[in-house]
């Protein structure tokens, strides 16, 4: 009998996946990565399900899941491995004038690094591991490698946050939701009497202020228009994104003005209009393949700036380093340094790297 470990977040999604593993008669067992610590003050604003924070209503949760699933479950600490992989990096590069995503860094190295590995060191033996993502794996037995493939449900595929898996991943993990909608999956967990079918879904990575994880200390710089003229100041480039155009403090310009460009090491913030937003291409570094081989020739793909994006049509070109340079059809607004660029043929992810 094949043994699953699904991770468990509390939440709905994994609930169904794990209801579904144990419906398909395999040996399910439960594990609940706890991230945690107590270090960041409590979000103020804590009915607003994220990720990060106190964990006694999630394991609330998962204990009532899986005693209705009548399955084991472990709570196992991630926690100093989610502060040096997620927290430290969400840190430097917002420090940097950067935006990162700790959901790509916490699915490729926490989620389906650590958790799996700390069970297994724990005594708890698997086959798989399984989560309730919504994306889909296939083995292509053409290359002989697996694929990362959308989720079957476009608007809540989450194949963005997973490009960094690696063939070893991909081969030891199960999605059991990829072929359905999220309305779908709340059907099955009403009608299976699932008790946490009415959750509602975790919103973002933390629901407080960024500032309570960042700690860093004002530090006031100017706010300049293209010809560097100064409009205004800042108390530190990290409370800015590109493409932010309210809060910033600058009155009088005839047309609304939006962050263009941040430039860390003169502590500058550039404003300018929305076309100002537009490039061309961008600059990839970190790049990782979804397929055991890695691209040494230009090709063309799908590529998505961030998650909400709708993915549009480049050229690649490798460069030094594991860098590549995206060289877009048409213009695309807002490309931020720090997200990440994920490439696609049709629903097959390729891979992708952090926007430099």
């Amino acid at each position: 009998l094949m043994k699953v470990l699904v991770g468990l977040s509390g939440g709905v999604d994994s609930a169904v996946a794990a209801y579904l593993l144990k419906k398909q008669g395999f040996d399910v067992m439960g594990a609940m990565m706890s991230i945690w610590d107590g270090s960041i003050a409590v979000p103020k604003n804590t009915h607003a399900n994220a990720c990060l924070g106190p964990e006694e209503d999630d394991i609330e949760s998962v204990k009532k899941i899986a005693a209705f699933l009548d399955i084991p479950f472990k709570i196992i600490d991630c926690s100093k491995e989610y502060e040096k992989v997620v927290l430290d990096n969400f840190r430097s590069e917002y420090a940097l004038g950067r935006t990162p995503n700790p959901c790509v860094l916490c699915n490729a190295y926490v989620k389906f690094g650590v958790l799996p590995i700390a069970a297994a060191k724990q005594g708890i033996s698997f086959d798989k591991f399984a989560t309730g993502h919504y994306a889909r794996i296939n083995f292509n037995d053409k290359a002989g490698e697996y694929q990362l493939l959308k989720a079957k449900n476009l608007s809540k595929d989450q194949s963005y946050f997973l490009y960094r898996l690696s063939q070893n991943a991909l081969s030891k993990t199960l999605f059991p939701l990829g072929e359905l909608t999220k309305d779908e999956v709340r059907t099955l967990a009403k009608e299976a009497g699932i008790p946490v079918a009415e959750k509602p879904d975790s919103q973002d990575f933390y629901c407080g202020d960024y500032n309570d994880i960042l700690k860093l200390d004002k530090k006031q710089g100017n706010i300049i228009d293209k010809k560097g003229n100064v409009l205004g100041k800042h108390d530190g480039i990290w409370n800015y994104t590109i493409g932010k155009r309210k809060g910033l403090g600058i009155g009088g310009a005839e047309k609304p003005l939006y962050v263009i460009k941040i430039i860390s090491e003169q502590n500058i913030i550039v404003v300018g209009e929305k076309e100002d937003l537009e490039a061309t291409s961008l600059i990839v570094k970190n790049a990782v393949w979804c397929s055991a081989v890695t691209p040494k020739e230009p090709f063309k793909a799908m590529v998505k700036i961030r998650h909400q994006h709708t993915p549009s049509e480049a050229l690649v070109n490798p460069a030094q380093d594991n860098r590549y340079t995206v060289e877009f059809t048409e213009p695309q607004l807002s490309i931020t340094p720090g997200q990440s660029a994920v490439f696609y043929n049709d629903e097959i992810v390729l891979g992708g790297g952090v926007i430099e």
